[in-house]
C-alpha cells in the first residue's frame, strides 16, 4: 500500500509539486464591451423649471413694453417696438427650449485611459445643445445693437457692419457648439466668434462714443451707461460659453441657469432701462422721428429732368 504522505514520483513529476497551490494569482482579462456605454448629460427638473420661469419673465416683459408704448406717439415708438420684439423673440425661444423643441443632442466618444495591464476603454457622452438659444441671439443681438447705434447717432455704414458682425458671432458660436471635440473645428469657430465680437465693440463703442457727443450731455450719459452695461454682459457670454458648452466644466442645468440670467439682464433689463430713460430724455428721438413715422417721403428721389446743380 502506498502511503500518500510519502513523496513519490509519477511520470517524472513530484506528487506534492503537482498539487501545490500556485503563489501568483491569475492575470485578469479585461474584455471591452461590444457596445460602449452611453452617458447622457440632460437637463433635469431644475433646468426645465428655469426655462419656464424665463419664458414667463420674457412674456411679462413684452406685455410691459407694449403697455409703455400706448401713450407714446408713433414717431417716438421706435425703441418701444425694437425692445418689445427682442423680448417676444426671447419668449418664443424659451418656450421652444422648455417644451423640448429647441434642443438637440451632440454625442462624442470619450476614451478612458488606464495604466498597467488594463487596456484603455471608451464610452459615449451625449449632451444637450439648445440651438434655439442661438436663433434667439442671431435675431435679438442685432436689434440691441441697432438701439445703441440709433441712440448714439452712429452712421448707417457702421451700424450695418456692427449688426453683421454680431450675426457672424452668433452663427459661429452655434457651429462651435455642434463642432467635433477631437479637432480644432470647435475652438476655431469659437475664435472667429470672439474676433467678430471685437468688431462689434469697435463699431459701437468707438464710433458711438464719438457720434453721441452731438446730442448733448444727457444722451451721452445715457448711451455711456447702456453701452457699458451691454458690453459687460456680452463679454460674460463667451466666458460662460467656454466654461459650459465649450469645456463642459458644468452640467446642463448650470449652463441653462447662467445663460438664463444673462438673457434676462440683456433683454428685459436693457429694454426697461432704455424705455424709462426715453421718457425723461426727448433728445434721443432727434434723428429718427421723421423717418420712423413718415418714411423717406420724397427725400432722395431722382427726378427726371432735374439738373444736377439745381
Amino acid at each position: 500500500m502506498i502511503d500518500p504522505t510519502m513523496p513519490h514520483i509519477f511520470g517524472g513529476m513530484d506528487y506534492q509539486a503537482s498539487h501545490a497551490t500556485p503563489s501568483v494569482a491569475p492575470i485578469p482579462t479585461v474584455i471591452p464591451p461590444d457596445t460602449p456605454a452611453i452617458e447622457h448629460e440632460y437637463a433635469n427638473d431644475l433646468g426645465l423649471t428655469t426655462l419656464w420661469v424665463v419664458f414667463g419673465l420674457m412674456l411679462v416683459s413684452s406685455a410691459v413694453f407694449t403697455a409703455l408704448s400706448w401713450n407714446v406717439p408713433i414717431s417716438k415708438r421706435l425703441y418701444h417696438v425694437t425692445t418689445t420684439v427682442v423680448t417676444i423673440v426671447g419668449t418664443l425661444s424659451y418656450f421652444a427650449m422648455a417644451s423640448g423643441h429647441g434642443v438637440t443632442q451632440k454625442c462624442e466618444h470619450v476614451t478612458d485611459h488606464h495604466h498597467d495591464i488594463v487596456p484603455d476603454l471608451g464610452h459615449t457622452v451625449c449632451r444637450q445643445v439648445y440651438w434655439a438659444r442661438y436663433v434667439d441671439w442671431s435675431l435679438t443681438t442685432p436689434l440691441l445693437l441697432l438701439n445703441l447705434c440709433l441712440l448714439a447717432g452712429v452712421d448707417g455704414a457702421h451700424t450695418l457692419m456692427a449688426m453683421a458682425a454680431s450675426l457672424i458671432m452668433t452663427l459661429t458660436g452655434l457651429f462651435a457648439a455642434l463642432g467635433d471635440e477631437d479637432t480644432a473645428q470647435k475652438w476655431g469657430w469659437f475664435s472667429i466668434a470672439c474676433v467678430s465680437y471685437v468688431f462689434v465693440i469697435w463699431h459701437v463703442a468707438l464710433h458711438g462714443s464719438t457720434a453721441v457727443r452731438a446730442k448733448g450731455d444727457r444722451v451721452t450719459k445715457l448711451f455711456g451707461g447702456l453701452a457699458a452695461y451691454t458690453l459687460i454682459l456680452w463679454t460674460l457670454y463667451p466666458i460662460a460659453w467656454g466654461v459650459t458648452t465649450g469645456a463642459h466644466k458644468t452640467n446642463v442645468n448650470v449652463e441653462i441657469i447662467i445663460f438664463a440670467v444673462l438673457d434676462v439682464l440683456t433683454k428685459a433689463g436693457f429694454g426697461l432701462w432704455l424705455l424709462i430713460s426715453h421718457r425723461k430724455t426727448p433728445e434721443v428721438d432727434l434723428v429718427v422721428d421723421g423717418y420712423w413715422s413718415h418714411g423717406l417721403a420724397s427725400e432722395g428721389r431722382i427726378r427726371i429732368g432735374d439738373d444736377d446743380g439745381a
